[in-house]
């Protein structure tokens, strides 16, 4: 037997706190084209991001169109019963939950993609990876075990639908945490190897706070989804309407914070503990070496600088690096 709030309450309330979130990605979704595409020509659009963005964009939007519209369907067409908004068996709950597992997939994919680009080997997301599996897994399992439930008053979910959809929440807290932890490891990695440039220190530390930001939130949102699944509570319905609108937002704001650190922080470094201006290179024999932190690699005390396909060893000599950045 469950417990909370009834039924047609926890409909209401995740109508509107959903709401709530999804007008603010709506809002974080457009300054997210507006970072990928300001001032860039359509060859040098991050097409992957921009991809991912339009796609969590529309799952989020069709969660919301279908939450309102059982919402409907639940307090006018059924006057409010019980019966109706525990009838999960019914395609449009069926495919609301399936929305909910697409974009929970999506958004551990960015998060593991992630991983792979500033690590740049493919055996640091082989766990993620077999975690990203299980995720999917039970994701399936939790559908699967949705569209066959036989309802009852005062009960949405089955004993065996709890265990897959807990199986679930557990599992992706774990892909996220461990794949945001990599990623946030890496980026520390970075900035204590390749500079001692305090503005760039500034840049890629807010950096490492918005992606550990964005895993927190992402997390605490999960768990109490999970604790309240696993004590039969109805506030698991609201948790699991607000997880779509706060998967884009995560997404969109690790985007949108790297744009903003490229705006605001695009300087010149000197490798080798010297950092000079704009107007003094024209007197350095040397010329400007343009590369992006996330390209540097270090292997047996030998640093190495990827720019464009070609690698340049470091000689220990005073060589300038233009624009660093992280790209995640």
């Amino acid at each position: 037997m469950t417990s909370g709030i009834p039924l047609e309450s926890a409909a209401i309330m995740s109508l509107v706190l959903e709401s709530m979130l999804y007008g603010f990605s709506v809002l974080m979704f457009i300054g997210t084209i507006w970072a990928l595409t300001y001032k860039r020509h359509i060859r040098d659009v991050n097409r992957p991001n921009t991809t991912v963005a339009v796609l969590l964009f529309a799952l989020s939007t069709a969660h919301m169109v279908i939450d309102i519209i059982r919402t409907e369907e639940g307090l006018i067409q059924y006057s409010g019963s019980e019966v109706s908004f525990a009838e999960n068996s019914q395609n449009i709950f069926v495919i609301n939950n399936t929305i909910v597992v697409l974009q929970a997939l999506l958004g551990d994919g960015v998060v593991i993609y992630r991983c792979y680009v500033v690590w740049q080997t493919v055996w640091v997301i082989i766990l993620p990876s077999m975690l990203w599996c299980s995720v999917t897994v039970t994701g399936m399992y939790s559908i699967y075990s949705v569209s066959n439930t036989t309802s009852t008053v005062g009960n949405v979910f089955s004993k065996v639908t709890q265990q897959w959809i807990s199986a679930f929440s557990g599992l992706t807290i774990a892909t996220n945490l461990l794949g945001s932890g990599l990623l946030a490891y890496r980026i520390w990695k970075i900035e204590r190897n390749v500079t001692n440039s305090h503005t760039t220190k500034t840049t890629t530390t807010s950096i490492l706070r918005v992606v550990m930001d964005a895993a927190i939130l992402y997390s605490i949102a999960l768990l109490c989804t999970l604790i309240l699944m696993v004590c039969s509570n109805n506030g698991s319905l609201v948790m699991i309407d607000m997880l779509t609108p706060i998967i884009s937002i995560t997404f969109y704001m690790v985007i949108i914070r790297i744009a903003m650190g490229r705006k605001n922080h695009s300087h010149i470094l000197t490798v080798g503990g010297r950092s000079t201006s704009e107007t003094d290179r024209g007197d350095h024999p040397l010329k400007p070496l343009q590369v992006h932190i996330s390209q540097f690699t270090h292997i047996d005390d030998t640093s190495v600088y990827r720019n464009g396909s070609q690698d340049r060893p470091s000689t220990g000599k005073e060589a300038f690096v233009e624009g660093a950045s992280c790209t995640v």
